[in-house]
């Protein structure tokens, strides 16, 4: 029993808006030296799935430059490996797909000639380490035709389009629904499923035919009765990124040496090798309870923060409760507070910026203050 899987780079919903502007949401950086797609392609990798294809929509020149060949998630093969498919037409309205069911049906030649008997479907917009090895021997045992991988979650967790589940004594799901209950842990499915191929080739035929807009309606819903469809229990660490507030609290969870463990080290999470030299620190820095990327130079003060690769900061300079991405420069006497800055910002000397928890202070790529 083999699996090939479907990684959607853009969500449905909940896109941080400041964060996609200039990338695809996959491509958000994560954790010092990740990107959300990292997450969902080393999952597969480590299942030993070695035919994956990304679907692409808007601001995915990153992603490529990411992804490369796939070498680095030794996807990089003669048969199989990683494809990312750029935005397409529908040839009647000549516009780019509008929901994930005219993306999968634009990749039904992938899906018709994959030999894999089931398809894995994700997306990106959460850090998790779904073990897909078990999940897959569940679908077998179970014969299920579809597999929902759901996480018990309470109503204040759970975005408002969530499918919820309920199952019976054995898995088997007897209710779904896209509206969330006022009270009591929930069964949430995370954006992640396992199909049969040739049902999801069927289910896409009939859909199109149909004219549908909802995944969840036209494969989920309307089929309970008539299609084996069982839940999975996953119950590892599940960050979602549906929000700016949500992005900040999930990095700085990394700065918990129990939450590190279970993001980065329940299995292999893999990442695109930049060779570069280790972090240099002056004499006079001062750096605690941080996650520093290397590459970078830190001559001032850094606590509770997170520096990914390429970071500098300069001499008298205060970094608390921040991220700094890629190739932030931080000059002499600068006082920062829960900023998160994009690649390649530099801010000037005597500055001062302060955010907080609930609403970080943004600096957007490129831009210098």
């Amino acid at each position: 029993m083999g699996a090939a899987g479907i990684i959607f780079s853009d969500g449905k919903f909940g896109q941080i808006d400041e964060l996609v502007r200039k990338r695809t949401e996959a491509s958000i950086p994560f954790g010092g030296r990740y990107r959300l797609v990292d997450f969902a392609l080393s999952n597969m990798v480590n299942a030993d799935i070695t035919q994956v294809a990304i679907i692409a929509k808007r601001n995915y020149q990153s992603l490529m430059d990411h992804i490369g060949s796939g070498k680095d998630w030794d996807l990089s093969r003669r048969n199989g490996g990683v494809v990312i498919f750029p935005p397409f037409g529908n040839y009647k309205s000549g516009n780019v797909y509008g929901n994930q069911l005219e993306a999968l049906q634009g990749i039904i030649g992938f899906i018709t000639k994959c030999p894999e008997e089931n398809i894995i479907l994700t997306e990106c917009d959460s850090v998790n380490t779904i073990d897909y090895t078990d999940v897959l021997n569940q679908h077998e045992d179970t014969n299920a035709d579809i597999t929902l991988i759901y996480k018990e979650l309470e109503p204040q967790e759970i975005h408002e389009e969530y499918l919820v589940v309920d199952t019976d004594e054995h898995g088997r799901v007897k209710k779904a629904s896209m509206i969330k209950e006022i009270n009591g842990v929930q069964k949430a499915v995370i954006n992640a499923w396992v199909i049969k191929r040739k049902l999801l080739q069927t289910l896409l035929s009939e859909a199109a035919s149909k004219g549908a807009t909802s995944i969840e309606q036209e494969f989920i819903i309307n089929n309970i009765s008539s299609l084996r469809i069982f839940g999975y229990n996953y119950t590892g660490v599940f960050l979602a990124n549906n929000s700016m507030e949500q992005y900040y609290a999930n990095n700085m969870a990394l700065l918990n040496e129990e939450v590190r463990k279970q993001v980065l080290e329940v299995c292999p999470i893999y990442t695109k090798v930049r060779d570069s030299a280790p972090t240099k620190y002056g004499k006079n820095a001062v750096v605690k309870n941080s996650f520093i990327a290397d590459g970078c130079i830190i001559e001032g003060t850094v606590e509770n923060s997170i520096l990914f690769r390429g970071v500098k900061i300069g001499k008298d300079t205060v970094v608390r409760n921040c991220i700094l991405m890629q190739d932030t420069m931080v000059l002499e006497n600068v006082k920062l507070n829960a900023v998160v800055t994009d690649k390649n910002v530099t801010i000037r000397s005597h500055q001062e910026l302060s955010g907080c928890a609930k609403l970080p202070y943004y600096v957007a790529k490129n831009m210098m203050i």
